[in-house]
Formats: structure tokens, sequence, C-alpha cells
């Protein structure tokens, strides 16, 4: 016998919200992840997505590592290496590849993701392409939040970019340690160092360290270049790492040099205080997109303190859509 109607006036269902709580998305392996991450990209400025991601802000418990480089240098076999080396020591890791747009489509190319080799059975790595849309510096909003709620949930978060220059520097919004990987006898250095992209890196990974000769002059003039930049962090000194992911030459000192950046920015609270300045500057990229720099001067009126960032995006989003002073 079927079942009857429902009664118009039967009293209706609690709705379960779509977005889950942080426990409930840790839990919930990588289909969960992947659904949250479909609803950073459907569902922003929604309630319950800005209390997760403000929830993820604070847990932030992963190394968030940023490659970025131009394209061929190696940055896809450099992170495969990377993930083979954590989970071997039983870390889970989540890697986020930042493609450039279809023109077509406007979502990612999926190339770094199709240069991936992982297990798809193994529940402790992650791997997500996003596209970078119209933002020249790689990282959308949504890849911004991508990176928050990844962190939350596995111990190493590897943020691949689209490439490398004044305009790329988005990187070190969302890296604890910033990467820049540089071929040989490319003349990248000299180019870098004309863009000022020698003040970005954490760490300098010259690959293919297996063409010898070429590497060791190519890394003589990396550290030549960084001599006359100087570092961005005081009290840190860039190191100029030689690498070959392909035989794996090099990678226990890139690991090193990794920790070493990651106590570094452990003691005096610097972590704490870097993280404080990315999120300021994610809220006001998200306001300078969505309302131009008119928007964004109106946006630093307010004075909103107490709040997480994405909380303090959606509140600045209303009080600039209704005009409110």
């Amino acid at each position: 016998m079927p079942p009857e109607p429902a009664s118009a006036d039967a009293p209706d269902r609690p709705r379960t919200s779509p977005v889950p709580d942080l426990a409930t998305l840790a839990a919930g392996g990588k289909r969960a992840v992947a659904r949250a991450l479909a609803l950073v990209e459907t569902a922003r400025g929604k309630p319950d997505l800005v209390a997760l991601l403000d929830a993820a802000a604070r847990a932030g418990k992963a190394e968030v590592l940023g490659l970025t480089g131009p394209p061929g240098v190696g940055k896809s076999t450099l992170t495969n290496a990377l993930v083979r080396r954590a989970r071997a020591a039983g870390r889970t890791v989540a890697v986020l590849a930042v493609d450039p747009s279809s023109r077509r489509t406007g979502g990612a190319l999926l190339g770094d993701r199709a240069r991936m080799k992982t297990d798809p059975d193994d529940r402790g790595v992650f791997v997500r392409s996003m596209a970078a849309r119209d933002r020249l510096g790689g990282l959308s909003d949504d890849s911004v939040a991508a990176v928050v709620l990844l962190r939350a949930v596995y111990d190493l978060v590897i943020v691949e970019t689209v490439g490398v220059g004044q305009s790329e520097a988005d990187i070190s919004l969302v890296a604890d340690t910033v990467v820049l990987c540089i071929q040989p006898a490319s003349g990248d250095s000299l180019q870098f160092m004309k863009a000022g992209v020698m003040e970005l890196p954490d760490i300098i990974v010259v690959t293919k360290a297996d063409m010898a000769e070429v590497a060791r002059r190519a890394a003589s003039e990396v550290a030549g270049a960084l001599s006359l930049a100087g570092s961005a962090s005081v009290g840190w000194t860039v190191p100029v790492i030689r690498l070959s992911a392909a035989t794996g030459e090099g990678l226990d000192a890139f690991e090193a040099a990794v920790a070493a950046h990651g106590a570094f920015l452990d003691t005096e609270s610097r972590r704490a205080t870097q993280r404080s300045a990315q999120e300021d500057k994610w809220v006001e990229e998200a306001v300078r997109v969505r309302f131009g720099t008119h928007g964004l001067a109106r946006a630093r009126k307010f004075q909103l303190r107490g709040q997480g960032p994405f909380a303090r995006e959606a509140e600045l989003a209303l009080k600039l859509t209704s005009r409110q002073d």
C-alpha cells in the first residue's frame, strides 16, 4: 500500500545544511572535502559556509608549502616526490594545483593535476585543481578559501601556482613557506631580480641538479641575486638548494630547509603574526575584487573586531552593497 501523502498541516521537517561543521569535515574523508570545496565555489558568503571557513582558519594545523616558478621548471615532479615522502612518514597531504583558466568554460585546464601520480585509493592524499580565473596573482578568492579548509584537515598542504612574477605574489597570501623553483640555463634569476621576485621566496630551489655544472652555475647566480635583493623575513637567510626530484638529489636538504623555516616561524609568534597579516590581505583583496578600489577605501572606514576573516568579508560586502556608512 503506497504511503499517504504528507498533510499540508504537517509540521516541516528540519532542514539539514549541506555545509558540514569542521569535525564532520575532518572525519568525512576525501568525499566530504571535495563536497566542501564545491560549496566554496557555489555558496560563497552563505552564513554556514562563512562559519565553517572561519573555524577552519582558527584551526589551521597544517604546514602550507607554496611552490611557484615558470612553467616546465619541475614543480609537479617535486610535488610528486614530496607527497611520496610525506606519506612514507605517515603524514596526510593535500595538493592544490592552481591552473590557468579555460577561456571557454572559466574552469581549470587541469594541467598540473594530470601530471600528479598519486594513488586514488590513498585516503591520506587529496589532489584538487582550481582555476586562477581572472586573477593575475594566480590565486582566486575560492583558492584562498580552499587552502584554509585543506590546512584544517591535512598535515601538509602543497599549493602550486601558474607562474611567477610581481603579479604572482599571491602565493605569499596563503603559504607559510614560499618556494621559488628555477631551472638551470634559463636566465630566470636575472629576470626574477628585475621583477623583484627575489624578495618573495623563503627557499629557492634550482631544479634538474643532475645537469651538474650548469646547475651549480645557476645556483651561484641565484645566490648573487639574493645578496642584492635581501630577504623579506628579518632573521631568515634564504637557502639555495640544487635539487633533482627525478634522482632524489637534494630532497633531504630541501626537507631540512622547510623544517628549519617552520621552526623559525614557530619562534616569537612569527607564524601567528604572518597568518594574521594574511587574513587581513584576504579581506582586502576580496573587497577590492568585488567593489573596486573605491569600495576598498570605503570598507577601511569600518572597524570590525573580534571576527574571523570570512565573517568580516561577508559583513563588509553587506555594508557596501546596502551603501551604509
